[in-house]
Formats: C-alpha cells, sequence, structure tokens
C-alpha cells in the first residue's frame, strides 16, 4: 500500500495534502473497527517508537504508548529532563544518535523550532506530539471524530472560542485542508498568529471553507454544527493565570452560548478541562458533549499516523 506518508515527519497539518489527511482517517477508522472486534493488528512489529516529553501528559502518553504497543511494537518513555538535551547536547546529536536506536519519535515540548530541528537532522519519522505552536495529532483526532458524528465534513462549521492558541491554529489548518468552514472568537491581544491564519487561509482558497476571526463568541457560535473550547491557561503560563481568566471570562462554553448554536451542535475540548472556566460542568457533561469520544480517537488516529509513517511497507 502506497500512501506517500512512510518515512515522513508530522509536524503540522499543513504539511499534508487533503488527500493525506482523508487517507489518515480512513486507516483510522480501519483501525478502530478491527480493535473494537478484538482483532490484533501487529503492522508494526517490533518497531520502537522513542517518546520525548518536556511536558507532562495524560492522553499524549497513555495513547501513543498503547497505540504502539497495540500495532505490535514499544513506546520507550524519554523523560526530557533526564536526557543530555538539557546538559548541553545539542538537538541536532540527539536526533543522529536517536535515530540509529529508533523507527520513530514522538516529542511533546514548548518551542515549536526544536521539533523542526529534530526532523530535520533525524533519519527516522518525527511526530509533533505537542509545541506551544501547534497540536497536529489532537486536531486530527478532532476532524475524524467530527467526520464519524456527522458522516460528513464539508458544508460543517466548527466555533472555536476562547485562547488563540496552539490548538486554534492546528484547528485552522485542520478545516482548511479538510473543507470545513471555522469561526475563531478571542479577545483581543489572544487572537491566533497572523501567520498560521495566513497560511489557512491559502489552504482554504483550495478546500473552499471559511475562515473568520472576530471578537463576538456569540457570532462565532452562530450556526455552527460543532462548538470548541481549550485552557485558557497552558503550561508555561501559569504566572498570567488571574489576567487570562479575566479577560476570557466572557468566552466561557456554557448553557448560554451553546444555545446560540444549531440545536443539535456537539461540543468539544482537548482536555485537561478547567472545569468552571473555560467550559462548565453542564455542558461538558452534558448530552452535547462528545469530549470522550474524541479523546478515545487520540488512539486509533496515532496509530494511524505511526502506521502510516513507520510500516516497512
Amino acid at each position: 500500500m502506497a500512501y506517500g506518508l512512510r518515512g515522513r515527519d508530522l509536524l503540522s497539518i499543513h504539511d499534508l495534502t487533503t488527500r493525506e489527511v482523508f487517507t489518515i482517517f480512513d486507516v483510522a477508522a480501519e483501525l478502530k473497527r478491527l480493535s473494537k472486534e478484538g482483532k490484533k493488528t501487529h503492522i508494526l512489529p517490533g518497531k520502537i517508537l522513542g517518546m520525548i516529553f518536556q511536558k507532562p501528559s495524560t492522553r499524549t502518553r497513555v495513547s501513543f504508548e498503547v497505540g504502539i504497543f497495540q500495532l505490535g511494537g514499544y513506546g520507550l518513555f524519554l523523560n526530557a529532563q533526564d536526557m543530555q538535551l538539557r546538559r548541553g547536547e545539542t538537538i541536532a546529536d540527539t536526533a543522529r544518535v536517536l535515530s540509529r536506536y529508533l523507527d520513530g519519535i514522538m516529542i511533546r515540548t514548548f518551542d515549536h523550532k526544536d521539533v523542526e530541528e529534530l526532523a530535520q537532522y533525524a533519519s527516522i519519522p518525527v511526530i509533533n506530539g505537542l509545541t506551544d505552536l501547534l497540536h497536529p495529532c489532537q486536531a486530527l483526532a478532532d476532524y475524524f471524530t467530527i467526520l464519524e458524528k456527522f458522516d460528513r465534513i464539508e458544508g460543517l462549521k466548527i466555533a472555536y472560542v476562547g485562547d488563540g492558541n496552539n490548538m486554534a491554529h492546528s484547528l485552522l489548518f485542520g478545516a482548511a485542508k479538510v473543507g470545513m468552514d471555522i469561526s475563531i472568537a478571542t479577545p483581543a491581544g489572544y487572537e491566533p498568529s497572523e501567520e498560521i491564519v495566513r497560511l489557512a487561509k491559502e489552504d482554504a482558497m483550495k478546500s473552499g471553507s471559511q475562515i473568520e476571526i472576530m471578537r463576538s463568541p456569540f457570532e462565532a457560535v452562530a450556526n455552527a454544527h460543532v462548538i470548541y473550547t481549550d485552557v485558557w491557561t497552558s503550561m508555561g503560563q501559569e504566572k498570567e493565570h488571574d489576567e487570562r481568566v479575566e479577560a476570557l471570562k466572557p468566552y466561557q462554553v456554557n448553557q448560554r452560548l451553546v444555545e446560540e448554536a444549531k440545536p443539535d451542535v456537539l461540543v468539544m475540548h482537548c482536555l485537561p478541562a478547567h472545569r468552571g472556566e473555560e467550559i462548565t460542568d453542564e455542558v461538558i457533561d452534558g448530552p452535547h458533549s462528545i469530549v470522550f469520544d474524541q479523546a478515545e480517537n487520540r488512539l486509533h488516529v496515532q496509530k494511524a499516523i505511526m502506521a502510516l509513517l513507520m510500516r516497512d511497507l
């Protein structure tokens, strides 16, 4: 099977073609079906995925580690705090050495440039497990979940409400690739990167999706099929917590906001959720929420990514 992804890196959805995005979805759907039927999918026998963590994680670590195990391989946890990376070894040298031992690398870190440098010097696939700029695996799992729920993508609208962070950036890239309309509402000073918006709009011109950046959360969710939010204070921003809460308070996803969208709107959150801040208990535990379905799909989509990037044939 030649999908064109073998040996590649996955650093950003912007780097993928629309066909490649839907190929990931197709493989994820098949792997999920087989998993639900209790069938083994050992298509990466003996392959070892190194997992570098500079940020703590629940879903990323567990889903990648379980995923590579279910594919017949092994996940090697590498705490960045214990590696020579923290004591002067260059990222390039680390990439060269790890490429001699491993079959793939997943890295979850702060600076996106570190991931780009790691990929530049590694001779094995590098997967971006999260940076301060982008969270591509999460967004791919999110759009896969939307496709599952609606059985289509085109003609749908997603509204992202809150901080214009790495999640907003990856949702922008994803929407532009799959042809879904997206409206992002943030307060002043919390907008997504202008460069990310520019690149996403270039992709959107090809797919036909509409991208809107605005202030009003109520305007953003009007006629939305999906409402999405994320934490207001990400890792590394803890000192800004009070300031952020004050600025983002009007952007809380609560029942009043949900009622402004379509009656059958679905609500998503990449987790962990700060309940009572960006989203209320009533909404995240309510009938519109598909939060835990999207969390599960991290496993299936990342298995597809690893299979497509790391498989020999």
